[in-house]
């Protein structure tokens, strides 16, 4: 009679994602998740014959958290109805409340073949409503307009991390429409 396999791939996965939520990508080792699965390294080389395939499942697993974690928030509220205002902020909250995925996603050179853009837009298109919010408004280069925003929504994002960044959200709304005003012309 054979053995009952108890782990399953699924729970590899969301044991991964855990580990790299709490600790970042690359704790996510056949030891290490082993113990957070329960389980031997056995089941995991018997889903994954190469640890990279595992991260890149944790990757595509971030994406969707991302994308899910945008969405929610902004059902929640709306925080402004000047474009690329709601898209700053949230980012900037990611980035404070799940750092290590937002270093996984925004900050490593490795991004399994995603581009930024990409990783942005997510499975729900934020990406693209925002410009096209911009073009609507009458913004001439809605791109351009992106970029000097994106300044100072990625580096704010990034001070997060590091504990530089302790402004609070109204300042940074209010910061974020004063850029888009100013730039928007």
């Amino acid at each position: 009679m054979a053995r009952k396999i108890s782990i399953t791939p699924d729970i590899i996965k969301n044991a991964a994602f855990e580990l790299a939520r709490e600790e970042g990508l690359a704790s996510v080792t056949a030891r290490r998740l082993a113990d957070k699965a329960g389980c031997s390294t056995q089941p995991i080389f018997r889903v994954y014959e190469k640890m990279e395939q595992l991260h890149a499942d944790v990757f595509e697993m971030a994406i969707h958290f991302f994308s899910e974690f945008y969405e929610n928030e902004k059902q929640k509220e709306q925080i402004s109805d000047k474009p690329f205002v709601q898209f700053g902020v949230l980012y900037i909250e990611f980035a404070l409340s799940e750092p290590e995925l937002f270093k996984m996603l925004f900050l490593s050179k490795n991004r399994y073949g995603r581009s930024l853009y990409e990783l942005l837009n997510g499975s729900t298109g934020a990406f693209v409503r925002e410009m096209n919010r911009a073009k609507t408004e009458g913004v001439r280069d809605p791109g351009d307009l992106f970029m000097k925003m994106w300044i100072f929504i990625h580096g704010a994002a990034c001070m997060t991390i590091t504990g530089d960044y302790d402004l609070p959200r109204e300042e940074t709304i209010r910061l974020l429409i004063d850029t888009y005003e100013k730039s928007a012309k």
